[in-house]
Formats: C-alpha cells, structure tokens, sequence
C-alpha cells in the first residue's frame, strides 16, 4: 500500500529571523521527498505591531538595537543567508501585516510564484535594509519579481488579500500556532515550532510516510 502525501501546514512571519534561516530547511524537505510531501503555507502574527513588540520584550535589553544585534548573531551562525547593516536600526518596519496582506494577494493571483515573493520580499528587508511595512516597497519587489502589480493591487483594495490572510490566521488558532517558523503534520496532531534542525523535520514526515495507513503513526 502506498500512502497519500504528507500534507505539511507551514506558518511564519515574514519578518521573523528563524524563518528567515529556516527558509532553507523548507526548500530542502520539499527538494528531498518531492510529490510525498504537500507544503502549504500561510502567515501568524509575531511582529504585527514591531514598536510594542521590542517594547514589551527588548526595553530593558536596549531596545531595537539590541534586538538587531541578536539578530546578527542569529545570521552569522549560517552560511546561506546575509543581513543588511541597516535591518533593525536605521530600517524598523512598523508591522508585518501589510507584508502578509501582499503576499496573500500574490498567493491568489499566481501560487506558483508565491513561494519565490515571500522569499524576495524577506530578502529585500534582512539582505537589502528595505523597509518591507512600505506598501511602495512590497510593489516594488513584486515588479522586480516580474508579478502582476495591477492584478495584485485589485486584491487589495477589493479586500479578497484581506480574506485570504484572515483564512491563514484562523488556521493558526486553530492550530493552537504561536511561534514562528511553525510546522503543523497529521491533521493538527504533530508540531514543530521554532529553530527545528532538518533531520528532525524530516523524521517526522518519513515516520507519516511509514504509517500503516494515512494521519496514523506505525510507531
């Protein structure tokens, strides 16, 4: 018996540092186990307000410059990706939520580029120092990206982007997802949340690949 797809429900934020290392871990599982895994991915709310975040977490610790210190420190440890001088201290962006919005309307106008807009868009922000909250600056990658920006635009003003990011973030509550990057399998039963190392990932999808029926572990 050959079971279905893992179906994989991946959850981040866009201006999330592990998300943005983790990125390669994501790329990685799909690349290895090809059609055995399904990957959908949608946004949660880390840095929805960015000033009341650092704020509540990073006063004491010196504020958004000590944030983009360990931010640093978190990208120096690997090799694949880079941090502009300006992310997190000349460039604060004020919310991920406008961000997650244009994705969503990028997801409904051409899912095959989505993947490829959210990685460019994250890059445009810790690699390039954009301040990616801008909705000038997300339309500006969307066109260097070779989008549709008119068809995009629509979707935002018409509120459908609205309704599909709403659609992602229900999923998270219900989910229980609070951390991002945050990987969901088997129907809500299994988590992974945060820093998760690959192999431990991809453990998880071949023990629900080796599952004597679908959703139901062998072990």
């Amino acid at each position: 018996m050959v079971n279905e797809p893992v179906s994989v429900e991946y959850f981040s934020d866009v201006l999330c540092v592990w998300a943005y290392v983790g990125q390669a871990r994501l790329d990685e599982l799909e690349r290895a186990f090809g059609a055995d895994v399904l990957v959908d991915c949608h946004f949660m709310t880390v840095f929805g307000d960015v000033r009341g975040r650092l704020e509540e977490g990073w006063a004491a610790r010196g504020g958004h410059r000590a944030y983009a210190e360990h931010v640093r420190s978190v990208v120096e440890r690997f090799d694949h990706v880079q941090l502009h001088p300006d992310a997190w201290t000349s460039v604060v962006p004020t919310s991920s939520l406008g961000a997650h919005i244009y994705l969503a309307a990028v997801k409904l106008v051409d899912a095959q580029s989505f993947r490829t807009a959210a990685w460019n868009l994250r890059q445009a922000f810790f690699r390039e120092g954009r301040d990616i909250s801008r909705r000038s600056v997300q339309l500006e990658v969307a066109e260097a990206s070779g989008l549709d920006v008119p068809a995009i635009e629509t979707l935002l003003y018409s509120g459908q982007a609205h309704a599909e990011l709403s659609r992602g973030l229900q999923l998270a509550r219900r989910h229980a997802v609070e951390v991002s990057p945050s990987y969901v399998f088997n129907e809500g039963r299994q988590r992974l949340n945060g820093n998760v190392g690959y192999r431990v990932i991809e453990a998880n999808v071949r023990e629900l690949l080796r599952a004597p029926e679908p959703g139901q572990s062998w072990c």
